[in-house]
């Protein structure tokens, strides 16, 4: 579909919501942890698996080895800054024709890149809380600690809030990106297929007429889209944002 028909769709939006699963992630080049080539080099250097490491068990048991790994390759990773996908998401909600945005990723992208009204369903790693006193930590001071990250007053051990394998997304936030989705007459989904734990869960809410899906790969659940545009995110998102600025 040309970016013109698209566009004219957001347009006649009342409330356009985006579900950004994995592929706007690889296309700003930040590693695909669980399901990219990277998750072999993890369990060759680390001695176990991504799942294995950044589980709410290994952190309790093992911190020096969960925070050697959350360092050298989660918190690693944020030197790289938003592409151009999420770039352009912001020109789109600038234009109101993006109205809330999903996520389950945790690198805090669409927020870096200047987006609003963002549902990081597994929180991101820039809150970082001292689980005794509650006091909160930058990502940067949880970055430059010698090794576990302790509390200044309490000398604990900082917890990132994020969602860490094997512990539940929080109540609350479910309510609010269940709410978001219920709103939408749009919803369009950018690099996932509709079987995702992010579009199983939020699917089931949306009672809309236009679900859209970008994806750069054919699966069998794209039937379940009513408009299907297989590509790159980012090359998608531009177009139409450069449709948008004219």
């Amino acid at each position: 579909m040309k970016e013109k028909n698209m566009l004219q769709i957001l347009k006649d939006s009342t409330y356009t919501v985006v579900l950004s699963g994995t592929g706007l992630l690889g296309e700003s080049g930040y590693p695909l942890l669980r399901d990219g080539a990277e998750s072999y080099e993890i369990e060759e250097k680390y001695g176990y698996s991504f799942e294995e490491i950044f589980s709410s068990g290994f952190y309790s048991a093992r911190k020096n080895l969960f925070f050697r790994f959350y360092k050298e390759v989660i918190l690693k990773a944020m030197e790289t800054p938003p592409g151009k996908g999420f770039l352009a998401l912001k020109t789109l909600q600038d234009h109101g024709l993006i109205h809330s945005i999903i996520t389950r990723r945790i690198a805090a992208l669409e927020e870096r890149a200047g987006c609003t009204n963002v549902v990081n369903m597994k929180g991101t790693v820039y809150d970082n809380v001292c689980p005794s006193c509650g006091r909160h930590y930058s990502m940067e001071y949880v970055r430059d600690a010698k090794g576990v990250p302790l509390c200044e007053k309490c000398l604990v051990a900082i917890r990132p809030q994020v969602c860490l394998f094997g512990e539940m997304i929080d109540n609350g936030i479910m309510t609010r990106a269940a709410y978001e989705v219920e709103k939408a007459d749009v919803l369009l989904v950018l690099g996932s297929n509709l079987t995702t734990p992010l579009c199983s869960q939020m699917l089931q809410y949306y009672t809309g007429s236009n679900l859209i899906l970008v994806t750069d790969s054919e699966h069998y659940s794209d039937e379940k889209a009513d408009i299907v545009v297989y590509g790159r995110c980012d090359e998608f998102l531009s177009g139409l944002a450069a449709e948008c600025v004219k």
